[in-house]
C-alpha cells in the first residue's frame, strides 16, 4: 500500500481483513488429491490425482522430503503449488513421506534412508509406471539424501536430479558458523546436557524443528506485523504469508540417531564438504552418481547460502552433466515462494524435459532446455 493509501487499495484492504476474519483466512490450503501406493517403515509412497481433463505423459517426477518437513514444501496453497503446477502440465507426479516419528525409530539414522526408504519408493514409483525412469526433485536435507542414495545405489532407474538449498558445506551457514569453534573444541558441559537429552529423548522434538525454522528467519518474524500492514490490499501476499505460518506449524520430529548424525557428522565435523560419508558397514563417494543433476540454491537462503550449496557442483564428477542455477528466495520461498513460480519451476521443468527417456520429451511446454544461461547467478557446466 501507498503511505497515504489509494481508495482502490482502502478498498482491496478492507475486502481482505473483512475475508480472513469472516473466513478464517485468504489462502486455499487445501492439498492437491493423491493416492497410497507403497509404504514401509517411516515411507509413505503417494501418487498425485492426474488433473482434470489432463492425461498424464510421460517419465514420473518424485518429490523427495527433507527430514522433519511436512509434505506441504511441495504443495504449499492452490496457485503456488509446485505439486499442482506439474500435475496439471500432465508429469505423472509423486511424493515420499516419512510419517510421523515415533519413540521407537529413535536407533534409525541415514542409512535408514540412503539403503531402504528412497530405494524402495524410487522401486514403487518404477513399477507404477510401467518400468518409466524416474526424475527426482529433492528439497533441503531430501537433497543430501538423494545425492547419497544415488551414490551408494548407482543402479537405481533413475533419469535425473534435481537438488534445491541442499548444503554441502556447513562452515557457509552464516547461523552455524559462529558456533563451530565452540562445537569443535572439547565439548562443554552445556552441550553434554544437550547430546544427553536427545539421545534420552530419542530424538529432537518438533517444537524444537519449529523453533529452528524460525529461527532461521527471525528478521522476517519481527518485521512481519510492519510488512503486513504495508500489504493488506494485496490479497496473494497475505495468504502466501498464512500459507508459510501453516507450514511452519506441521514439523515433524528427528529420530535420535539421525539427529545425532546430523549434529555431529554434519554440523559439527562438516563432513559432507569432503563428499564423503562413511556409514559403518560402507562409505559413500558422491563421484558414483551416473545421472545427471541439477543444483539450486536460493539467493536469499540463510539456512542454505549460495556457498554452502554450490561445493556439490565440483565434487560430482561422475555425472554426466551438472548444472548450476541460482534463483530468488530464501529456504522455503526459492521452492515455493511467489516468484518460484516464474524462476525455479521453469527450469525445473526445462530440466526434465531436457533428460526425458526417449519419446517422451515435453519440449514446448516448459522453458527451452538447450538454453544457456548467461546471467551473473547462473552457470551451465559440462
Amino acid at each position: 500500500m501507498d503511505l497515504i493509501p489509494k481508495p482502490d487499495q482502502v478498498a482491496s484492504a478492507a475486502s481482505n481483513v473483512a475475508h480472513k476474519v469472516l473466513k478464517g483466512g485468504l489462502a486455499d490450503l487445501r492439498p492437491m488429491p493423491r493416492t497410497l501406493i507403497d509404504e514401509g517403515p517411516l515411507r509413505y509412497v503417494f501418487r498425485y490425482d492426474a488433473a482434470e481433463g489432463v492425461d498424464p505423459f510421460g517419465d514420473p517426477v518424485l518429490l523427495v522430503m527433507p527430514l522433519a518437513a511436512p509434505s506441504s514444501c511441495y504443495d504449499l496453497r492452490r496457485g503456488c503449488s509446485l505439486v499442482e503446477h506439474l500435475v496439471t502440465r500432465g508429469r505423472p507426479t509423486y511424493v515420499v513421506e516419512y510419517g510421523e516419528v515415533k519413540f521407537k525409530d529413535r536407533a534409525l539414522g541415514f542409512e535408514h534412508w540412503v539403503d531402504e526408504v528412497l530405494p524402495a519408493a524410487i522401486d514403487a514409483v518404477h513399477r507404477d509406471t510401467g518400468r518409466r525412469p524416474v526424475h527426482l526433485v529433492a528439497w533441503s536435507l531430501g537433497g543430501i539424501f538423494s545425492v547419497l542414495t544415488l551414490a551408494a545405489h548407482p543402479e537405481l532407474p533413475v533419469a535425473s536430479l534435481t537438488t534445491l538449498g541442499s548444503p554441502w558445506d556447513i562452515s557457509k551457514v552464516p547461523l552455524i558458523a559462529p558456533f563451530r569453534p565452540l562445537l569443535n573444541a572439547n565439548m562443554p558441559e552445556a552441550l553434554r546436557v544437550i547430546t544427553k537429552g536427545y539421545q534420552l529423548a530419542g530424538g529432537a522434538p518438533k517444537a524444537l524443528v519449529r523453533w529452528g525454522f524460525q529461527l532461521s528467519a527471525v528478521d522476517k518474524l519481527l518485521t512481519k506485523p510492519l510488512v503486513t500492514a504495508q500489504n493488506l490490499d494485496d490479497a496473494d501476499f497475505l495468504a502466501q504469508l498464512e500459507a508459510v505460518d501453516a507450514f511452519g506449524r506441521d514439523m515433524i520430529a528427528y529420530p535420535g540417531r539421525t539427529f545425532g548424525q546430523l549434529y555431529h557428522r554434519v554440523v559439527r565435523n562438516n563432513e559432507l564438504r569432503t563428499g564423503r560419508l562413511d556409514l559403518g558397514d560402507h562409505a559413500i563417494d558422491v563421484r558414483n552418481v551416473k545421472v545427471p543433476v541439477l543444483v539450486m540454491g536460493g539467493e536469499t537462503d540463510g539456512i542454505a547460502p549460495l556457498g554452502a550449496v554450490r561445493p556439490i557442483v565440483a565434487m560430482l564428477k561422475g555425472a554426466p552433466a551438472v548444472r548450476w542455477e541460482a534463483v530468488p528466495g530464501g529456504h522455503l520461498g526459492m521452492l515455493t515462494g511467489r516468484r518460484a513460480r516464474t524462476t525455479t519451476w521453469p527450469l525445473i521443468d526445462a530440466w526434465l524435459d531436457q533428460w526425458a527417456s526417449a519419446g517422451t520429451s515435453r519440449m514446448g511446454i516448459g522453458a527451452n532446455p538447450k538454453r544457456r544461461h548467461s546471467s551473473a547467478n547462473s552457470r551451465a557446466l559440462k
